[in-house]
This record gives structure tokens, sequence and C-alpha cells, in this order.
């Protein structure tokens, strides 16, 4: 009951501010920035254009808004960005080694993006490089990384960002778990030796070796809260442990840390306006201000910490709060229509020529800008994460399997292949897991045959393109006690939904067998034979208002096999007198066929597929109707 209430407040609350009268703010923020530049690397102020950390803050952001709206152009930039730098060997220009900056990590997130959805070897190489500092950075005794190899013995709260996703990540991609007892370190010494027991937040950085003159002489902290900097440390939990395995014996006190860190963030929130200061425990002191990057690095963290269950709903109290805030201290909006994010500083740092000394004075000296990409960056994760809110109720507490037994097809290299949440090329389903996800629901694999058991913890149940000989030496045919199994779990409330394939490519014969169970049965009738890439002949046009995808208009299926259907079925689309689609309500429960598998990721992502196709809107709302059964 809270969580709905919460959630109407927040409705009500970006209506008034306007924010769902146009696009989304994080989508009219990424288009605001795309517009300035034509690549990331020169929308930067008074930067000269090298590889670097705000490059990869932005790009990451854009990656997630691409998820979020199939819309391909945020992919091509997100390419273009990168191809800058990476030729065709994997070498990175300006990439300096040599120097151990911890800052030349976060990049490489894009590169394992690119590198699962293209296959190009030379983002994988570039990613290994990327790595290899990793491996060989200087660390202090503990066996905390150096923030650079010019600032010998310092850990900074900056560095657990910079290194950490983008090693959690590249542990889970390339199954080398031995990285996370280290990752998971990086963070327990960096709190140790910086946490204020007093006030519960985390000093900027400190010094194992105790000889900066911004060093404590005794705990070798530095002076002062910079906001930022703790921000960065939320936005490296909440990341990594998108990553962490569930049952590595660390995670609980990765989660702890979090737990531990959150309500000081809300303590030190301004009560006023709801964002954060620049000096965190300094509110209102003369010279201090509230400060853009760390306010949408907190929101993030807070939003994200909710959604994911690792905070308590009533975190969100305090995150809508800020976001309220944020739109109102920090946003502008140019006569273009462009939006813009004020207030955010332009760095912060110890050490160094001239000498920063982290004395309250020296963080109110560094400049103000305008469309930082430090700010706008987290600024738009956290409107995604706000965003977000109002769906998680759609699938909260429901989980949505995949069939890893009737579609088990293998590369030459063992790896499962076509039509998994894993596969982020074109040939997976990664995006469509991303949609169950953003609206609250778990998914799964399901590899086992079909049980009463392996089905009761599923509300719905996806299986596609069940194996031929052809695709798989010893496919798992549908058989009729299957089929039984499954038929009961629909009667009894489950949600099924049957996508096949072109006759060339699927094993119909036995899938009807399922099919048949709701009055459904699949035809040796191909249509859409799409060719040469004239996309109106895989054209589908949905009639208004229609009770499974709402106002989508208009679809591309391509090669899909049509159908035939009798009571308790029903057609929901129809072309040239072929059925195409169908539904059954079938005791407490509903199925969904098609004859094709159609949302995978080349159908989604907007790469080539022109965006007059709705087919990644289709694909939200076909992912709602199955969850709010």
């Amino acid at each position: 009951m809270f969580l709905r209430r919460l959630v109407l407040s927040i409705l009500g609350t970006a209506l008034a501010l306007g924010t769902f009268a146009q696009e989304p703010w994080s989508v009219r923020m990424a288009n605001s920035m795309l517009a300035q530049a034509a690549d990331s690397s020169t929308v930067q102020v008074l930067k000269s254009n090298h590889w670097n950390y705000e490059q990869g803050v932005l790009l990451n952001a854009l990656n997630r808004v691409w998820e979020r709206t199939g819309d391909g152009k945020y992919f091509h930039y997100i390419q273009k960005s990168i191809d800058a730098y990476v030729n065709d060997q994997g070498d990175i220009r300006t990439y300096k080694f040599d120097d151990y900056n911890i800052d030349n990590i976060p990049t490489g997130r894009l590169l394992l993006m690119l590198y699962q959805q293209t296959g190009k070897e030379k983002y994988l190489k570039a990613a290994q490089f990327v790595h290899s500092q990793l491996e060989t950075q200087p660390r202090t005794k503990e066996g905390g990384y150096w923030h650079k190899k010019r600032y010998p013995n310092q850990m900074w709260l900056d560095g657990l960002y910079m290194a950490e996703p983008f090693s959690a990540e590249y542990a889970l991609i390339f199954k080398e778990p031995k990285h996370f007892d280290d990752i998971a370190n990086q963070f327990i010494w960096m709190e140790k030796n910086s946490r204020d027991e007093k006030t519960g937040l985390l000093y900027h950085a400190y010094d194992e070796s105790r000889q900066q003159k911004w060093a404590d002489p005794k705990t070798g902290k530095s002076p002062n809260f910079w906001g930022r900097a703790i921000g960065w440390y939320v936005m490296a939990l909440v990341d990594v442990l998108d990553y962490f395995p569930m049952d590595h014996p660390k995670r609980p006190e990765l989660v702890a840390i979090y737990k531990r860190l959150m309500p000081a963030v809300v303590k030190y929130q301004d009560p006023a306006s709801g964002c954060w200061w620049q000096v965190t425990d300094k509110g209102g002191k003369e010279g201090n201000y509230l400060e853009a990057s760390a306010s949408s690095m907190f929101v993030y963290g807070l939003a994200k910490g909710v959604r994911t269950g690792l905070l308590d709903a009533s975190y969100l109290k305090a995150a809508q709060k800020g976001y309220a805030g944020m739109l109102k201290e920090f946003i502008k909006t140019d006569d273009k229509g462009l939006v813009h994010l004020d207030k955010t500083v332009s760095v912060g740092g110890l050490g160094g020529d001239p000498y920063r000394d982290g004395s309250y004075e020296y963080y109110l000296s560094e400049k103000i800008r305008l469309d930082d990409l430090k700010g706008v960056g987290p600024f738009i994760l956290a409107s995604i994460e706000m965003e977000t809110i109002p769906e998680l109720s759609i699938g909260k507490g429901k989980t949505v399997g995949l069939d890893y037994f009737f579609n088990n097809e293998r590369t030459s290299k063992g790896e499962r292949f076509h039509y998994t949440w894993e596969d982020y090329r074109d040939s997976g389903y990664s995006l469509w897991g991303s949609i169950f996800r953003d609206y609250g629901a778990k998914t799964e694999s399901v590899p086992e045959a079909p049980t009463v058991a392996s089905l009761k913890k599923l509300n719905v149940y996806i299986i596609v393109d069940p194996d031929t000989k052809k695709e798989t030496p010893q496919p798992n045919y549908m058989t009729e006690a299957y089929a039984k199994v499954i038929a009961d779990w629909v009667k009894g409330g489950g949600t099924l939904v049957l996508l096949a394939n072109d006759t060339s490519n699927a094993e119909i014969k036995n899938f009807n067998i399922l099919a048949g169970k709701f009055g459904i049965q699949f035809t040796d009738k191909n249509v859409n034979m799409v060719k040469n890439n004239v996309y109106d002949q895989g054209k589908f046009v949905f009639e208004s208002n229609h009770p499974v995808f709402g106002d989508t208009k208009k679809i591309f299926v391509k090669e899909v096999v049509t159908l035939t259907t009798k009571a308790p079925a029903k057609p929901v689309l129809t072309a040239n007198g072929d059925q195409i689609m169908a539904v059954a309500e079938v005791g407490k429960g509903r199925v969904f066929v098609l004859g094709d598998p159609w949302i995978y990721n080349e159908y989604l992502n907007g790469k080539r597929l022109p965006m007059e196709f709705e087919n990644f809107k289709a694909a939200k709302e076909l992912s709602k109707w199955l969850l709010k059964k």
C-alpha cells in the first residue's frame, strides 16, 4: 500500500512539473547532448580530445537510454564515439597506460557492450588492454588501488566507480570469478579507511603513508566530505551488485556497506530543496551550494537501490524529493527546446600542482559548469530510475521463465545461441529481458524439461523456436506428457508464450501437440518473405486500441508461419486472410502464439530496422499484457 501511494505521489509531482507532457527527461537530456555534438568527445568543455572517464559516464547513460527506447541512434552514437579512439587492431588512441590513471578504466564498459553486441575482436582486444591496467595497477600495502601512479599510496572514493563496475562486468562476461574477491575488498578497504563514525559519511580519500599535507597524520583521511566523491562510491556499489554473484561470500558485506551509507546520505539531504550540497555536511554554510552531479548520483543510488530490493521502499521518498529538486534547481531549457544541466562542479581533487589541500575553501573554489558530462550522465541515469518507478508494480513479484530445453541450440564452442536472455547480439533476447526487469519482474532461464515443480515458480513461460535435428543433434521434442504438464499449469493461472519460426528453421510437428491444447495450430505456410531488406514486405498494421498492443500501429515480422484457430483461441492479428497472432483464455490462464521469434534484439534495437516500425513499443505492450494477468 505504501509503494502504491508513493508511486501515485511521484506521478502527481511529475505531472505537475510537466515531465510527462513531453518525452521523458532522460530522453530529452540525451537528445539534447546528441544535438550539441557529433560524438561524445566534442561535448566536453575546455577539454582536449582524449580517452577519458567523462566520455564513459555519458556513453554509459546513453546505453541505458537505448535499452529503454530501442532507438538505434544511441547505439550508433556510442559506437561512433568509441571508434574515434579504437582502431581495427584494438589499440586505443591517446591511452597512456604507464600513467596508471584509474580514470582510464570506466569507458571500458562501452567496449564490453560493443563486443557483446557486435562480436568484433577489436573491442575485445581493447577491453582486455584496459583490464590489463588493473592487473598491474600499483596498490597500497593493504591492496587498494592507487588512484594514479603520481598519487602514491592514495585511495580516492572516485576510483571505486572508475574501476569496479568495469572489473565486475568483465569478470562475469569472461567467467573469471577470482576477480570478485578483489572487487569486494576495494570497497571494504575504502570504507574502513574513509568512514566517519559520527556522520556515517565517507571522506574523499585517504593516504596510507600519511605524508600528504591534506592527510590527517593519525588516520590518513582527507579533511572534508565532497558530495560527488561519495556519489561515485554510491553509484559504484549499486552498479557492481548488478554483476556480483548472489552466492559470493562477500556480497553481504557490500550490501551492508551500502545500507550503512545511504541513511547518512539521506540525513544530509537539504530539507528545503531536496538536493545535496557541494560539501555534504555543511549545508547552508557561507559559500556552499547545491551541486548537480552529487544530487543526481544520490537520487540514482537511492532509486536503484529500491528497485533492486537493496533498500526499503521508504527510501523512495528521498529519491522523489531529490529528483523534484533537481528539476527545479538545475534544469534549464533554451529557446531551441534543448535541455541543459547547470551547477555541476568541474573537478575536485587532492594534491597535484597547484596543490589542492582538501579544505572547505578548496572545494568551493573550483569552477561550476553547464552540461558537464559528470553531471549529465548521472542525471540521465537518475531520470531513468525515476521514470521506471511507476512501472514497477506491473511485474512486481512475478517471474518470467525462458525455455532452454526445447530451444537448446549451441555454437561450435558449446555456448548457448539464439533467443536467450544472455545473448546481447542480434540473435538474443537481452532487450526483451531488460523490458521485463524494468517492469519489476525477474527473468530466469529454464534449462530443464517442464515439470509441475519447475513451472510452479513461474508466472510467464516462454517457449521459442524448438530445435530440429539440423540445429541440435539430439533435440528435445515436445511430447504429450510435457504438453499436459504445461496445459495444466496454464489452466491453473500461468501465462504461456509460444513463438515458432519459419518451417525450415523450427520443429513444428511436435510443437503443435502443445499448441493444439489451446485450439491453435501452426501451419506450413510462410508469409512476409522479405527480400533485399525491403522492410515494407514485413509490415503488419494493428487496428486501433488493440487488446494486446494498445496504440501500436505498425510492426515488422518476416518469414512468419501462419496459424489456424478454434475455440477457445481467437486471432488477434490477421492479414490477407491469414491468421498471424492468436490468444486463448484457458481456465485461469492464457496463451499468446505467433509463428516467429520476432522480439529478438535484431528487431528491437533499432540498428537497422527503421523506427517507423514500432517493434520495441509492441514488445513493451506485449510484456505488460503478459504480466498484468
